[in-house]
């Protein structure tokens, strides 16, 4: 048994499109639904859902089954919660809220083993196949994604010396928090939102960063990807639950 590749970390390096969906209804059954849907990759989120240690385990072993890469955002970018969702198998976590070049060198640390970093060790994890694995040690970190979150006009400041930090796979900007940073409270598709994030992101893009984001517009997610954006989410399994059910009343009552 060897470590597999990490397909979704392989696309974004080559510069191919990858298109995401967020998860947030944290159930593993729920999961298993989406991730037959066939995304390119999904994001358990930990940060705004109601997701712990075990549900969000649930869902990676859901995912296991089907190609979409499933990555996790933690609530925060702590090294302890970031040890144990790594030792459960998560190929990849997207950190929130990453404000400095300090911030994206302690995700990084975090995300190592030493001497590169401050990761714990444990020699039997779902990760490494419960010891299975002999080349775990050895290529984890070249097959696990590191992506930090920038949500303000001070860290889109820093964006292109946070890109640079060694060990950094892509950078990702959170719409709904920078509209609220410029007094657009709730407005993520606001243009002032995206007259501040595409110039920043085409330099990232022109200088070799990975860049992604989440939009709830697909046809705004396309133009995105059109555009260099490697990894862009267009939706979530709540949003559309919530638009489905909507639907189907509105329907009902016509």
């Amino acid at each position: 048994m060897t470590l597999p590749r990490n397909e979704f970390l392989a696309a974004i390096r080559a510069g191919r499109p990858q298109i995401g969906i967020w998860v947030s209804l944290a159930s593993n059954f729920a999961a298993e639904v989406v991730a037959g849907a066939g995304f390119d990759w999904a994001l358990l989120d930990m940060e705004h859902a109601p997701n712990e240690m075990t549900l969000v385990l649930g869902q990676l072993q859901a995912f296991a089954a089907y190609p979409t890469t499933a990555l996790v955002r933690p609530d925060w970018n702590d090294a302890v919660k970031v040890k144990r969702i790594l030792d459960m198998g998560a190929p990849g976590l997207l950190f929130p809220m990453v404000q400095s070049v300090a911030e994206a060198q302690a995700a990084v640390a975090a995300m190592r083993y030493p001497p590169r970093g401050v990761r714990g060790v444990s020699v039997s994890t779902r990760a490494n196949g419960f010891g299975r694995i002999p080349d775990y040690f050895a290529r984890v970190e070249a097959e696990t994604a590191t992506l930090v979150q920038l949500e303000t006009r001070a860290a889109i400041a820093l964006a292109e010396q946070i890109g640079a930090v060694d060990g950094v796979d892509g950078v990702f900007f959170g719409p709904a928090d920078i509209a609220a940073d410029l007094g657009h409270m709730g407005q993520p598709m606001h243009p002032d939102v995206w007259a501040l994030v595409r110039p920043v992101a085409q330099r990232l893009i022109a200088a070799g960063v990975q860049v992604g984001t989440l939009v709830p517009d697909p046809a705004f997610a396309r133009q995105l990807l059109a555009e260099g954006f490697t990894f862009v989410a267009c939706g979530s399994d709540l949003g559309l639950l919530a638009r489905g059910a909507d639907h189907l009343l509105r329907t009902m009552k016509a």
